[in-house]
């Protein structure tokens, strides 16, 4: 219960600055339990507006961020979704309760971390993520195409094989640079890539090639 009130205040503080545009994306935040997500000893800090590490040198997104980041990708209920950077597990929960009926394929370099998500995500009910162990910039292609795609982690510039496998009018939410990030939206249409900026922001670095 103390978690839940905890989660209800954070996500009303973030509506009540603006930081959430989308009911759909609010309903998807109160949804999902971020204490269970990071480790024991973090879970009395999970409904603060922070970013909060996961082990490995990688942590989980701030709550603002997370809901920028969906707001952004707007995806349809029936929508396939690639995710780079699975990471503990909670962006593509949150993802994954926007979807009813698609589904979240998400990409993780470190293998423990790939397998503590699986096993959260499996134990929270959230079925409709599939994490494989892989490196991000291979995207994974045997579940293309997708109707959109985000990165959890900052790369020079989004993968070649990201931008390859997400269909005609999908979008592609990445945050984008390395010493200097920013957010970026790639709209892909028949004529090219529309690119849309949204601020600075500060991401973990990309791992693998």
């Amino acid at each position: 219960m103390e978690f839940e009130v905890a989660r209800e205040r954070m996500v009303d503080r973030l509506v009540a600055a603006g930081r959430i545009e989308r009911d759909e994306t609010a309903e998807a935040l109160r949804a999902v339990p971020r204490h269970e997500f990071v480790p024991e000893e973090r879970r009395g800090s999970a409904y603060e507006d922070r970013p909060l590490p996961i082990g490995g040198n990688q942590t989980v997104s701030a709550p603002h961020m997370v809901a920028v980041m969906c707001d952004l990708l707007a995806p349809a209920p029936t929508d396939e979704v690639l995710e780079i950077g699975t990471g503990c597990g909670y962006h593509a929960a949150i993802t994954a309760e926007l979807l009813r009926g698609g589904s979240v394929s998400s990409v993780e370099y470190r293998e423990p971390l790939a397998e503590d998500a699986r096993e959260t995500l499996a134990r929270l009910g959230y079925g409709a993520v599939d994490v494989r162990v892989g490196d991000g910039h291979e995207g994974w292609p045997e579940r293309a195409p997708y109707d959109g795609a985000y990165l959890t982690c900052a790369a020079p510039s989004v993968p070649d094989a990201v931008l390859e496998q997400v269909a005609v009018g999908g979008v592609v939410v990445a945050p984008v640079g390395e010493r200097r990030q920013e957010l970026l939206t790639l709209e892909k249409t028949d004529d090219g890539l529309r690119r849309d900026r949204h601020g600075a922001v500060r991401f973990v670095p990309m791992l693998g090639e």
